[in-house]
């Protein structure tokens, strides 16, 4: 990672990160500090800032472009801290938080995971822990359920014109069916973490398991949780067995259903999500694509003959 210095920003992102050094009392007026972007985000822009002239070291979010649109702050701001004072997220800095800027101590002794990481039960199992202390978290003031943030971006795409699916009413039709028959099961309302990319969970020496980027948290559904994380690891349905065993201590053929109804869901949101970023945001990044491989693997769950089966399991 390249570190550069205050006077040296060259677009507008590095002015933008540059003003918040200045701002915040934290850095001290920015004289001793230096910056550096952190890659693999694709909402925000994420910072590392370092005082050269001292111990400290921080991450800093910067909301990024139109993410007001799907992002309460004040809730992700409660979720950090929450989640801080349980051992499950880095200390929280309040400095900016008004302008919705977050600040943690930066976790140089941990390390982004991959995807590869979770091919290891053990690694999993340690996963599933953070997510047991993350669901015991005291609740939000915040119930956006998965159903929420569908339409959500539904009412973002018509209002944007941002591009839509040629399937999108095959897509609705389905949503709508696992709607009513998850409504009528009734949710498990939990505080949820909702945003399990690899790298926002951070490995430790001792193999334990931090969570970074609480700004998606609500309460929501326990099952779409694991439903989320589930498919972002690409999971193979042997340990997706042997995880949901972890958890609930048993294997239950509605748990299985909840999970894979959930595991669509996801990435209807997430496919939609990507239609809104692809008008708004200015990271560079391939959205469409994204959104496209997003919708091709709820599509293969929809299509499925055991779909059916899976709703009338809830």
């Amino acid at each position: 990672m390249t570190m550069k210095p205050l006077g040296s920003a060259q677009n507008a992102m590095e002015e933008t990160i540059e003003a918040a050094i200045r701002e915040a009392p934290l850095f001290k007026g920015g004289q001793s500090m230096v910056y550096g972007m952190v890659s693999g985000g694709i909402s925000n822009e994420n910072w590392r800032v370092r005082d050269t002239a001292g111990p400290g070291d921080w991450f800093v979010k910067v909301p990024g472009a139109g993410t007001e649109m799907f992002i309460d702050r004040a809730t992700a701001l409660d979720a950090s801290r929450k989640a801080a004072a349980a051992g499950l997220g880095p200390k929280v800095h309040d400095d900016l938080a008004g302008r919705g800027i977050e600040i943690n101590d930066f976790l140089k002794d941990r390390r982004p995971s991959n995807h590869s990481d979770f091919r290891d039960l053990d690694m999993c199992k340690a996963a599933m822990g953070a997510y047991r202390i993350m669901h015991g978290l005291p609740p939000l003031d915040l119930t956006k359920t998965i159903f929420d943030m569908i339409d959500e971006h539904l009412a973002q795409i018509k209002d944007l014109g941002a591009p839509m699916y040629k399937d999108a009413e095959w897509l609705r039709i389905n949503t709508d069916l696992a709607r009513d028959a998850m409504h009528a099961s009734g949710l498990d309302l939990v505080t949820s973490f909702n945003d399990p990319m690899p790298g926002n969970f951070m490995i430790g020496n001792d193999g334990s398991i931090m969570l970074i980027d609480y700004e998606y948290a609500s309460m929501n559904d326990r099952c779409y949780d694991l439903g989320i994380w589930f498919g972002e690891m690409f999971f193979k349905p042997e340990r997706e067995l042997e995880l949901i065993e972890d958890y609930f201590g048993s294997v239950r053929p509605e748990i299985v259903s909840r999970i894979t109804v959930h595991k669509a869901l996801a990435d209807v949101k997430w496919c939609l999500w990507s239609m809104v970023q692809l008008k708004v945001s200015r990271l560079d990044f391939d959205f469409h694509k994204y959104g496209m491989w997003k919708k091709m693997r709820a599509r293969s769950i929809f299509g499925h003959p055991d779909w059916s089966l899976h709703l009338a399991r809830l």
